[in-house]
């Protein structure tokens, strides 16, 4: 095997960073590592289920624990004998971490400020305090590529404290990365070949306070665009209403190269769970942001992330977020049961019964399919510039699927950009002839 295997759960942010890991730990072929997830109880225990099936499938291999899950719980890690050593976030991106022997204290990767070890930090539980990060380390400008898109960090860390979120425990206050490192590594993608980026972080809307001059994620959108005229296509991977500034606004609707699909951190549709949850946005917010874009751009696809059954939602409560999904055209809904995360303040809160969570969960991607059908639908005919991936499989400009008919020209066509002709919709995906 060329390098350490490593197995990564939860979002881009971690895959990004799973490829960073790779390249520091390179050369130990008998090593994996297990990039892990904290965002629910469920996602740790499919931590600890791929470690035990990393172990069987390679007894002789040393497993590494790393991500959100062994920052906020390594003890859980620790107490697990297939598991070698615990690497906390900031551990997991020094390359003396995946020494046999990593140092006792660690050098940040600005101004030569040292965090030390944790009172009780062994060789084997490498878990220092992230809330002491203050700095950005050089590998949050370096990007991973899916098969044809690459995705790259421009933000880590979060200063928001909803009730129901831990992972602001685990990756830290909010940082980012300067534009400079920002461009250089999506000129350096965009010279390899690659058509589309995504900007990715905990928290990508809430880029550059903390550098100087607070630059505005806007800002940082106008210079990738003007420094890397090659590049054909930007994509954000999350936006957060409440920081749509007008500049912002005006790159979603009016930049050609900025791609008409949004993903909305809207998470409830109800007043008084928004408040309970610590949100920044009113149900208001959330619609009166969707339609300003689409008045715009009316072809903008408007994905979202909800939550059903949040601690004391009513029936009431829960109806006011399926009617968000009409209300806000949500065609690509990314819908989570809660699930109560120890340490969290919504864990402590009054619990919506389990089944009841289950069926509002269910209703919640009914009506969000209910949506998409129909919007699919109204693009047969229409011709859409298609991202090709794996040959026969693409993205439309507004993050449809789109399956195309296999090209009778020779060669393959991935990571090639090409005209599509909408021709129907299968299994909630576009079907198409190259034009």
């Amino acid at each position: 095997m060329d390098g350490p295997e490593v197995i990564t759960l939860g979002c881009r942010l971690n895959a990004a960073e799973s490829e960073a890991m790779r390249t520091l730990a390179r050369d130990a072929d008998d090593l994996v590592i297990v990039n892990s997830c904290a965002v629910t109880n469920e996602a740790v225990r499919q931590t600890r289920q791929a470690i035990r099936k990393a172990k069987r499938a390679r007894p002789d291999a040393r497993i590494f624990v790393t991500g959100c899950a062994a920052q906020v719980e390594p003890e859980t890690f620790a107490a697990m004998p297939e598991v070698a050593r615990v690497l906390g976030n900031r551990e997991k991106m020094l390359p003396s971490s995946f020494r046999r022997r990593p140092e006792s204290t660690f050098s940040s990767t600005g101004g030569g400020v040292e965090i030390p070890a944790f009172a009780g930090m062994t060789e084997r539980v490498r878990v220092s305090d992230i809330m002491q990060v203050r700095e950005t380390a050089p590998h949050l400008a370096a990007g991973f590529a899916e098969r044809s898109r690459a995705f790259v960090e421009v933000q880590n860390g979060c200063d928001h404290r909803c009730t129901f979120c831990i992972i602001p425990y685990g990756r830290g206050n909010s940082r980012s990365v300067p534009a400079g490192l920002v461009v250089e590594r999506i000129k350096a993608l965009a010279g390899e070949g690659c058509n589309e980026v995504v900007l990715t972080g905990v928290d990508v809307t809430s880029y550059g306070p903390d550098l100087p001059g607070a630059p505005s994620l806007g800002l940082l959108i106008e210079r990738i665009l003007r420094h890397v005229p090659e590049l054909k296509r930007l994509r954000l991977s999350s936006l957060d209403c409440i920081e749509l500034d007008e500049r912002l606004f005006e790159l979603a609707t009016g930049e050609p190269r900025f791609m008409p699909h949004l993903h909305m951190s809207f998470q409830s549709g109800d007043d008084l769970v928004l408040k309970r949850m610590k949100r920044r946005h009113s149900r208001a917010d959330a619609v009166t942001t969707v339609a300003r874009l689409k008045a715009k751009r009316p072809e903008i696809a408007i994905g979202a992330d909800l939550i059903a059954g949040f601690p004391t939602e009513t029936d009431a409560m829960a109806e006011n977020s399926l009617r968000l999904v009409a209300d806000c055209d949500i065609v690509m809904g990314h819908i989570f049961p809660f699930s109560p995360k120890r340490g969290t303040p919504a864990a402590r809160m009054p619990q919506v019964p389990p089944a009841l969570v289950k069926e509002r969960a269910r209703r919640l991607r009914e009506a969000c399919a209910a949506r998409k059908t129909p919007w699919l639908q109204g693009l047969v005919g229409s011709k859409q510039r298609v991202l090709v991936e794996r040959d026969v499989l693409g993205h439309a400009e507004n993050f449809a699927r789109v399956k195309i008919a296999p090209s009778h020209q020779g060669g393959g066509l991935s990571g090639q950009i090409i005209d599509v002709r909408i021709t129907g919709v299968e299994n909630e995906m576009l079907i198409g002839v190259q034009a």
